[in-house]
């Protein structure tokens, strides 16, 4: 039996594939749209990485040290798809993604740490890398369009441990983690909110077969915005 967000993929990829769901608004006038088929193909290609480079598997705890970013939502999607659990701030963990690879070193007691670069055009890792930090953007490209777990996720495993401690499974986590969002909804959700907020967002929104437009801090929310992409949330 599939987990609840492997079947939401499975219904981003089908129907209005090319339709955009997740749309992000950051710095230097980046504007980055991801169709429901470009969304589960970046998801796919990041659980493939952190199965096959990382050996994640259901139950491995995968600490996400990053800001709301649209490839911080692929990262967390990607682990979920695996049954991995998701946990931020200082929470132990297996495996580290971040912005701060050096500080993830020093840190210690992971198996390995992903640095994340964040402009939408970067194709690896600017500057040096900590020994054994792996380059997520010069990585992610070359893994498969198409996932396949190894093993099967359980639905009763841990999908999230928010930063208030409250703990979320698999099998509920667009019941209990995803927010409320009405059907076919395109919802602004502003990056400052925090990381776990933007993933309950966007949770919500594709749940009820919506989209979402995720807008950096620095980042003005005109008019002009809200009526180019049809924002109906605010």
């Amino acid at each position: 039996m599939s987990i609840p967000v492997i079947d939401l993929m499975t219904a981003l990829r089908s129907g209005q594939s090319t339709s955009p769901r997740l749309t992000w608004y950051g710095p230097d006038s980046e504007r980055v749209e991801l169709s429901g088929r470009v969304l589960d193909n970046w998801v796919a290609k990041t659980s493939n990485l952190l199965q096959d480079e990382l050996d994640a598997e259901p139950g491995t705890r995968l600490r996400l040290d990053l800001p709301a970013h649209w490839k911080s939502v692929i990262l967390a999607v990607a682990a979920w798809q695996l049954g991995v659990e998701v946990v931020f701030d200082d929470a132990e963990a297996e495996l580290l993604a971040t912005t701060d690879p050096a500080r993830g070193a020093a840190e210690g007691g992971f198996d390995a740490v992903v640095a994340v670069a964040l402009p939408a055009l970067a194709m690896r890792w600017t500057g040096g890398l900590p020994s054994g930090a792996m380059d997520y953007a010069a990585e992610v490209r070359s893994h498969g369009d198409v996932f396949m777990a190894h093993v099967e996720p359980e639905a009763s495993r841990r999908a999230v441990l928010t930063s208030a401690g409250t703990a979320h499974t698999h099998g509920g986590l667009l019941e209990g983690f995803a927010a409320s969002v009405g059907s076919g909804t395109r919802l602004l959700v502003r990056a400052d909110a925090g990381l776990e907020e933007v993933l309950a967002q966007s949770l919500g929104a594709w749940q009820g077969d919506g989209s979402v437009v995720l807008v950096h801090p620095d980042v003005a929310v005109t008019a002009k915005l809200l009526s180019d992409e049809r924002v109906q949330g605010r």
